[in-house]
């Protein structure tokens, strides 16, 4: 009874919140946030902790459709030739901010007072770590606004590439620092085990697509029954690529790419997600997402999060300002697209938290920890505001929208 009762209590709440967003022009994402950090158990206690440790499978059931969606946004009949900048961006985005941040914690090393490979070490996790972007973020912002057009389109698929490019990087960074800690023997079994997720996550997705397709025929003239067929396919490749190691978003994200662009009915399913559940799914995984987050953190190591959030600013600007320059991109992707990729949250996190069992890590595991969970709180306050304020420079968002 008492679940039951806070998951009404928050569908209150994300409505309240809906409603006076618009009103105090801020975007409903950080209005999600900050209504889940008040009532969570961190500042009121309204919802306790044993709900939030048990929310998983709503976050999961939300994170696996957002993820779909994501994905849905690389249709390459809309991408108009603009591949070469997405990679691009891609690519010099990602690239740059590991070095930056990389680059960046080895000289503030002295201050943390550690040896010179606890040093390097952190500084290359963080860097590899920095290089992800949440996904759910960037699409709120945009399902918000109404936002469409080639900058849109291009924020959306250099977001969804991005989490197959900040695994191999993040792998390659531990690699390197299991060499430098001594820990060598098992080092390129990272590599491998990143490109053995990355392959077998994406044909899970793949499989899972054709198999959305082959129901066409069946569910054909019944867009509601198509619409729950591949709902149940999106929660299944989720929860199967959960339970066999893999990754869970990537899985789902590959999913919609290829449902996008061989099914001709999945722009019906996208409809019917998007005016019947997209705003419960974003309400529900933000508020909840947000009461998982650890305000102490913020003061444990301020130099240090401060320092991240920094770094990682001017290597995500800096990066997709030099892959549109090189892709010629148009003046509005070069100045402002950088901006959009500020968001950062589960992979993050997910990335961080498999280094606590690590062998090696004893010592700065918690350290990490804590930098990046603090550095995630700011991330998501700030990164939604980024995002609307590229948007409405890119003059893509819907017109009676401030």
């Amino acid at each position: 009874m008492e679940t039951l009762l806070y998951i009404g209590f928050l569908f209150v709440l994300g409505a309240l919140v809906e409603r006076f967003s618009s009103t105090l022009y801020v975007p409903k994402v950080v209005g999600y946030l900050i209504a889940g950090l008040v009532v969570g158990p961190e500042i009121l206690g309204i919802i306790p902790y044993y709900f939030v440790e048990n929310s998983h499978i709503i976050t999961n059931l939300a994170l696996s459709i957002i993820a779909v969606l994501a994905g849905a946004t690389l249709k390459i009949s809309n991408l108009n030739g603009h591949a070469k900048e997405i990679v691009s961006i891609t690519l010099f985005q990602s690239m740059t901010t590991f070095v930056v941040v990389t680059l960046g914690f080895i000289f503030i090393g002295d201050f943390f007072g550690f040896s010179i490979t606890q040093t390097i070490v952190t500084a290359l996790i963080l860097g590899g770590i920095a290089t992800a972007t949440a996904p759910a973020t960037p699409l709120a912002v945009v399902h918000e606004f109404r936002a469409k057009g080639i900058f849109t389109s291009t924020l959306l698929a250099v977001v969804a590439a991005d989490d197959a490019i900040s695994l191999i990087i993040f792998s390659l960074a531990l690699t390197v620092s299991l060499t430098l800690i001594g820990s060598d023997v098992y080092g390129w079994e990272n590599i491998a085990n990143a490109l053995f997720l990355i392959t077998f996550s994406a044909f899970l997705g793949v499989v899972a697509a054709f198999i959305n397709k082959s129901f066409e025929k069946l569910f054909a003239h019944r867009k509601g029954m198509e619409t729950i067929s591949t709902l149940g396919l999106i929660f299944i490749v989720y929860s199967l690529s959960e339970f066999w190691g893999l990754e869970p978003l990537l899985s789902a994200m590959v999913m919609g790419i290829v449902m996008t662009n061989i099914s001709k009915d999945f722009d019906i399913v996208e409809e019917e997600i998007d005016n019947h559940l997209a705003e419960i799914i974003f309400m529900l995984f933000f508020i909840i997402s947000a009461m998982h987050l650890k305000l102490e953190a913020l003061f444990s190591l301020p130099l240090a999060i401060g320092a991240y959030v920094l770094l990682r600013f001017f290597g995500k600007v800096g990066g997709s300002y030099v892959g549109a320059l090189v892709s010629k991109s148009s003046q509005e992707i070069k100045k402002y697209l950088g901006l959009a990729l500020m968001p950062q949250a589960g992979i993050a996190i997910g990335l961080v938290l498999s280094l606590q069992n690590q062998s090696g890590f004893e010592s700065l595991a918690p350290t990490l920890l804590n930098i990046v969970i603090a550095a995630t709180l700011i991330h998501e306050i700030v990164g939604p505001f980024m995002t609307k304020f590229a948007l409405k420079k890119s003059g893509e968002m819907y017109k009676n929208v401030i």
